[in-house]
């Protein structure tokens, strides 16, 4: 797990279905996090079905069928 200020931090669902343009990640510590998608251009470029095609690694990592690059908790956090 992202070890952040004395917090585990694990990534448990994401979701594309709120506002549009916008990434929600549902975190191991109970948080959601909303980022906007330009944040990521290989997904912003994901069809609506490719991004529902999704897998989560270790709580900590996650990446799409469609791709070959992998994103971590980290990425979401920006730290």
């Amino acid at each position: 797990m992202c070890k952040y200020k004395d917090t585990n931090i694990g990534i448990k669902k994401l979701d594309f279905n709120g506002k549009r343009g916008t990434m929600a990640a549902y975190l191991t510590d109970g948080r959601e996090i909303i980022v906007p998608v330009s944040m990521f251009p290989d997904i912003k470029r994901l069809s609506k079905k490719q991004r529902e095609d999704y897998m989560i690694m270790d709580d900590q990592y996650f990446s799409f069928e469609s791709l070959s690059k992998i994103y971590s908790v980290k990425d979401l956090l920006r730290i």
